[in-house]
């Protein structure tokens, strides 16, 4: 926005648009609309291919790279079952111990018809060459959202038949995952307490980060079209100084965020509604 519409500007374009009584807003349209297209294709695109590439690059290195190399300690383990596109189990573990082969604090989750029908609570599942078997838990048994029965066990086999090396290589990072994978991790780990501020940040910045082009042109316009007559490196120069900015805006609302002082779905929109402000005036003064 801002070389195109400096090259109009020094080429006295825009001068001989605005004596045809075409207004500035109708000037800036196109670069306005092609801005809300681009954050929307990237949304798209940040959604259905990214978390797909990042996970056959995760693979290529977990099975042709490293191969069979000992699984290692890690922590927040989910595994999902799922059949015919509907969730069968759902399990979560805040530890795996690679030493005793042991996953800490275990819950899964049973589903019939897309709802939960048994929560089973573990202190820890241990394997035994063949399966896993969890100790010292409780089973609920749900019906419409609230828990009817409970039973409590010493040991119980866990209905997993993934061993650990499997697992830990199923196990995805968090730009592996889609934003309704990465809202479901988020509403598991919630249930056991844990901090999810982290994944928050990474799930609301799916949308914030591709609407900076909508902020980029909103603000590139007004700067190109001042009636200078400079050369492009001032745009390019421009150009890089706003992105600069914005990245740093950008890093520390995510800081923010992860950080608690401020919820994560209002800090990560503070680049943008910053730079929304900037380009509205911008505009208005350029409109003017």
């Amino acid at each position: 926005a801002l070389l195109t519409f400096g090259r109009l500007s020094s080429s006295s374009e825009i001068t001989a648009m605005k004596s045809c009584g075409v207004s500035f807003y109708r000037i800036a349209a196109p670069v306005i609309v092609l801005g809300v297209v681009v954050s929307i294709f990237s949304i798209l695109f940040t959604e259905h291919v990214v978390p797909r590439a990042n996970n056959a690059y995760e693979n290529v290195i977990a099975y042709e790279i490293q191969g069979n190399a000992a699984p290692k300690s890690q922590d927040h383990i989910v595994i999902k079952e799922i059949k015919d596109g509907e969730m069968q189990r759902l399990m979560y573990a805040r530890r795996y111990d690679a030493a005793t082969e042991t996953l800490e604090g275990v819950t899964m989750q049973s589903f019939e018809n897309g709802e939960t029908r048994y929560v089973q609570d573990a202190a820890y599942a241990k394997w035994e060459g063949t399966q896993w078997t969890m100790y010292q838990g409780v089973i609920y048994e749900v019906a419409g959202g609230k828990s009817e029965h409970t039973m409590r066990f010493d040991k119980q086999v866990l209905p997993i038949s993934a061993g650990p090396g499997r697992i830990m290589r199923e196990q995805k990072k968090p730009e592996e995952l889609t934003m309704r994978e990465l809202r479901q991790q988020i509403e598991l780990m919630r249930t056991q307490f844990v901090d999810t501020k982290k994944l928050e940040t990474e799930l609301y910045q799916r949308i914030t980060l591709p609407m900076a082009s909508l902020v980029f042109a909103i603000i590139g316009v007004p700067l190109g079209i001042q009636p200078t007559r400079s050369s492009s490196s001032r745009g390019v120069g421009l150009s890089l100084l706003i992105f600069f900015c914005y990245y740093v805006l950008m890093t520390l609302a995510g800081a923010i965020g992860q950080s608690g002082a401020l919820n994560p779905a209002y800090a990560v929109w503070l680049p943008n509604v910053a730079g929304l402000i900037i380009g509205v005036c911008l505009m208005r003064e350029a409109a003017h």
